[in-house]
């Protein structure tokens, strides 16, 4: 007899309830398009009348018009497909990587005292570490500077995962356990029906914020060797001082990592119905 067989079925929602939510969440989503626009013309009102704060300035900032027309330029190249694919498969490539490892060790780590205990300094010691501190040792690691990119964003998406896993482990309530084993279930069954479902909802968190730090590398990682990439692009905007593109490419990464994230915490969502009824 299993943990899972015991508890009550717990009743399923009736199929109004989503439109009604949906209806509740509309003020929510109104105010979050509101403060975007309310930055949009924050920006707008700066940059064109040349605000200077001393030590902050919009004299050289461009406006969101001259944003968008620079968008829609690259909008409108035959590079755009390169530079978004480029930086997709780097970024998707170190994400798996560190979700793979991340969600292992962090595991074993939470659960296993001496595996803690030898492994948890040195990768400590390793966190703080920024992403470009890492690039000098990662062009002489690798002899692909594709690869060299990639552990670039695995770097960066590893340490959030790792630890969010570790303390989703150590968080549980240990009468669970002690209830599983009790109740007859063994080793496979306590860690498929008790210790996973139960850290699942900070693995979840690990891993969205790992995503978005992914792509906070991204720029790090495509300064190595890149020729493609939208922080490639980013970046050799800069080299040549075209400050709309430099911003076109801060946008694109800022709604590629907040789309990805969000599709992480929603397919998370879908795999975790039980944490959404104890909310």
């Amino acid at each position: 007899m299993t943990l899972s067989s015991s508890l009550p079925a717990q009743p399923s929602a009736p199929a109004s309830a989503e439109p009604a939510a949906w209806a509740g969440q509309w003020p929510r989503h109104a105010l979050r398009i509101a403060s975007v626009a309310i930055c949009l013309l924050l920006w707008q009102w700066a940059s064109q009348h040349r605000v200077n704060l001393g030590l902050v300035t919009f004299q050289n900032v461009p406006a969101p018009q001259e944003v968008l027309a620079a968008a829609w330029a690259l909008a409108q190249s035959p590079k755009l497909l390169s530079h978004l694919s480029a930086s997709l498969a780097r970024v998707f490539s170190g994400f798996a990587v560190a979700a793979a490892a991340g969600i292992l060790l962090g595991m074993l780590i939470g659960r296993l005292r001496w595996l803690s205990d030898v492994l948890l300094p040195p990768l400590e010691l390793l966190r703080p570490i920024p992403a470009v501190a890492w690039i000098p040792l990662a062009i002489l690691m690798f002899p692909s500077s594709e690869i060299s990119m990639i552990y670039i964003t695995f770097i960066g998406a590893l340490f959030p995962i790792l630890l969010n896993t570790i303390h989703g482990v150590e968080g549980i309530d240990p009468r669970l356990i002690a209830s599983a084993r009790s109740l007859g279930s063994g080793r496979g069954a306590v860690f498929t029906q008790v210790i996973l479902p139960a850290a699942a909802p900070s693995i979840v968190t690990g891993l969205s914020i790992g995503m978005g730090t992914a792509w906070f590398c991204l720029v790090t990682a495509e300064m190595i060797a890149g020729q493609f990439g939208i922080g490639y692009y980013t970046w050799a905007s800069y080299t040549i001082q075209n400050y709309a593109d430099i911003v076109v490419g801060m946008m694109f990464i800022g709604i590629l990592g907040m789309g990805s994230s969000a599709a992480i915490r929603q397919i998370g969502h879908l795999l975790m119905p039980w944490y959404l009824l104890q909310r």
